[in-house]
């Protein structure tokens, strides 16, 4: 079964981001895969295991051409104190108003320790390069998701 935003090309919008100040959606993603992963909150243990991880395992990514982005609902000083804290290696993406992430389906109520709040699930995004979303993969394991999305992203693009 496929999910409701594949097959969707990305908004018109510009967000602010770590590394590279501003990205403009979709034209600085035209014309490369990009993966786009999506995570709660920054310096919070399983958004810190994923990232690290994306961190560590970039490189694999990078080499099949693919492009990695991480986004949150969090400021830009908040993900750059993230990224100096953990040397991350790819731009963070601020969504503070959720625009990206309503777009794709990931901000909603959520639920944890019994209690429900408004946030962002743990979803990953590989967008193609004409800005088109080709998979998605929802509610992923922050310990397992680079695996997974390696290993989809390879047979796909590589």
């Amino acid at each position: 079964m496929t999910d409701p935003v594949e097959g969707k090309v990305l908004p018109k919008l510009t967000l602010r981001a770590t590394l590279v100040d501003k990205v403009d959606l979709p034209d600085d993603l035209l014309e490369s895969w990009t993966l786009l992963y999506f995570y709660p909150k920054d310096d919070t243990p399983g958004c810190t295991v994923q990232a690290c991880a994306y961190r560590d395992e970039g490189a694999k990514f990078k080499e099949l051409g693919v492009k990695l982005f991480g986004v949150s609902m969090d400021d830009l000083k908040s993900h750059e104190a993230f990224r100096d804290k953990f040397t991350l290696n790819f731009p963070l993406i601020s969504d503070p108003k959720h625009e990206l992430a309503d777009f794709f389906g990931s901000y909603g109520e959520r639920e944890w320790q019994g209690k429900k709040f408004m946030g962002l699930s743990r979803d990953t995004f590989l967008i193609d390069p004409e800005g088109k979303v080709v998979s998605a993969f929802r509610s992923v394991n922050p310990k397992e998701t680079v695996s997974v999305t390696y290993d989809a992203v390879k047979k796909l693009v590589g």
